[in-house]
């Protein structure tokens, strides 16, 4: 199997990738000289994974995967909290030719259940304690013939699968235009959509994004807040580390600023990835370290907007700019990104090389300078389609550009400055909310009657959803009451975290609630 090769000498880099290629194969290969060095730390154990071991680990899960009939092309269910079994589990099915479905460990059963049947999975890798959550939904999926829990011990565990395989390397005959993984991004309904991205993705955005943008080097120590399930945290924590050789650390749990800090102090990376609504919260946690305790040489935000005044706050705290950029699901990391020693906060930077940006506007044509609309991002990781979802392909995957539902301006000098959403979808903690979703939650209220969400900024400038509701007659219930609600039929991030009760809702004479009004109170 043939591996890519990038020409750095050049702006943007040249990327060759083969046509006989396996991403998987690529990235343990280009680490075969260090086979000592720790791969992946876990966080909460101390427990490392040199690339040594985690080249056989992932061979003998591809060799025990393909022993147990599951055939190139089979989609594998990936629900896994961030430990050293996740890129084995990730990489091995790859080597194997199968497509792991990356899968968000925050969302409902009912997210699950959907996810499941729409993949078509035939196999699931679950973390302790998530097996709870599916076991009900096992006997309706007769196509799951197999479950591998990760982080325990026992005939079904991922340590035992392991074991079972043999060590001796085979790698899929896979293209670099076979489908590789999936990541579910969120619908405008609250339905994710299966994106379908491709073996040469991945080393794309190494190649175009970490190794330029970032300098990312074989003695960097990374940590990325964003978990490995997420696009942004995919790449972070696993993609750019690996392409270089460097050592990631993984946070199995929620990255709470006392455990991000721990991190930051025990482990000292020198990357740290985060979003804007974490960098907040670190710069308020008042048991926060001084600079000379961290070893930071870059930082970066995703996901969302990074208001100004946190990125010179943070500047100013530990004398590390933060990168703000974004990026995407459906374009795998980011594509448009401030610099190192070109910072300007408050914009999202420049186009990454590689990657061509236009803002359209609403009469289709491209905007000129200081002018709104759409942008519109070209590049070679944009993915192929959102699975069983034609629609919904068609009006995001538009021949060479795909839109990404963002709007910006573009100044003289190139940098972009965000502008909003294109639609009602909210950025919270830099994960998109369905506004609708959030309604539909409320009205399963016995008190409600009807309700309406939008995005608000909190102090920080950080957009959280905001509900108004109306209440059926003569019914009383209380914000907190409401909160609760939905926290417990929906992921925790999703909940409002206002509420305002009003005795209508604006609407138009059809009947359909004027978020927009709500918008400008």
């Amino acid at each position: 199997m043939n591996l890519s090769h990038a020409d750095h000498g050049t702006s943007p880099p040249r990327v060759e990738i083969p046509r006989q290629f396996n991403a998987a194969h690529d990235l343990l290969a280009r680490n075969a000289s260090r086979a000592g060095k720790a791969a992946f730390v876990d966080a909460a154990s101390g427990a490392q994974l040199t690339y040594g071991e985690l080249t056989r680990q992932a061979h003998q899960l591809a060799n025990a995967l393909r022993a147990r009939g599951l055939a190139p092309e089979t989609r594998v269910m990936v629900a896994m909290l961030d430990t050293p079994e996740w890129p084995v589990v990730f990489l091995g099915c790859m080597l194997a030719g199968l497509v792991p479905v990356a899968a968000n460990t925050l969302l409902t059963a009912r997210d699950f259940e959907f996810m499941l049947r729409d993949s078509r999975a035939q196999a699931l890798f679950v973390s302790q304690p998530l097996p709870a959550t599916f076991e009900p939904l096992l006997p309706q999926l007769p196509g799951l013939r197999h479950v591998f829990v990760a982080g325990t011990e026992g005939d079904r565990s991922v340590a035992a699968l392991v074991q079972s395989g043999d060590a001796t390397p085979q790698v899929a005959g896979t293209c670099a235009d076979d489908a590789a993984f999936w990541l579910y991004s969120s619908g405008s309904t609250g339905t994710p959509k299966g994106t379908v991205h491709l073996h040469s993705h991945l080393i794309q955005t190494a190649e175009l994004y970490a190794r330029p943008i970032l300098g990312i080097r074989e003695t960097d120590v990374v940590y990325s807040a964003a978990k490995l399930f997420f696009a942004y945290g995919l790449g972070n924590g696993l993609t750019f580390p690996m392409s270089v050789g460097a050592t990631a650390v993984l946070l199995p749990s929620r990255p709470t600023p006392g455990d991000v800090f721990k991190v930051l102090r025990q482990y000292q990376p020198t990357i740290f990835y985060g979003v804007p609504t974490l960098y907040a919260a670190l710069l308020a946690d008042a048991g926060r370290p001084a600079r000379a305790d961290l070893n930071l040489r870059v930082c970066t935000s995703a996901g969302e907007a990074l208001p100004a005044e946190i990125g010179r706050k943070w500047t100013a705290e530990y004398g590390c700019e933060i990168l703000d950029g974004i990026g995407s699901t459906e374009m795998l990391h980011i594509f448009l990104s401030n610099r190192p020693g070109a910072v300007r906060y408050g914009t999202t930077g420049q186009a990454v090389p590689g990657y061509d940006l236009r803002i359209v506007g609403d009469d289709g044509r491209e905007c000129g300078v200081g002018e709104i609309g759409e942008l519109q991002i070209s590049g070679p990781s944009a993915a192929l389609m959102y699975w069983n979802n034609r629609a919904k392909t068609k009006a995001t995957f538009c021949g060479e550009w795909t839109r990404s539902g963002d709007k910006y301006t573009r100044d003289a000098d190139g940098y972009y400055t965000y502008g909003g959403r294109s639609d009602d979808m909210l950025k919270v903690g830099g994960i998109y909310v369905s506004p609708f979703e959030v309604e539909a939650s409320l009205m399963t209220h016995g008190a409600v009657l009807e309700a309406a969400v939008i995005g608000v900024a909190d102090t920080d400038e950080l957009v959280k959803p905001k509900a108004y509701v109306v209440l059926k007659a003569g019914q009383a219930v209380t914000a907190e009451d409401l909160k609760a609600h939905v926290k417990h039929q929906l992921a925790p991030y999703k909940y409002p975290r206002w509420i305002e009760f009003v005795t209508e809702l604006p609407k138009t004479a059809t009947g359909k609630i004027q978020r927009f009004k709500l918008r400008g109170r």
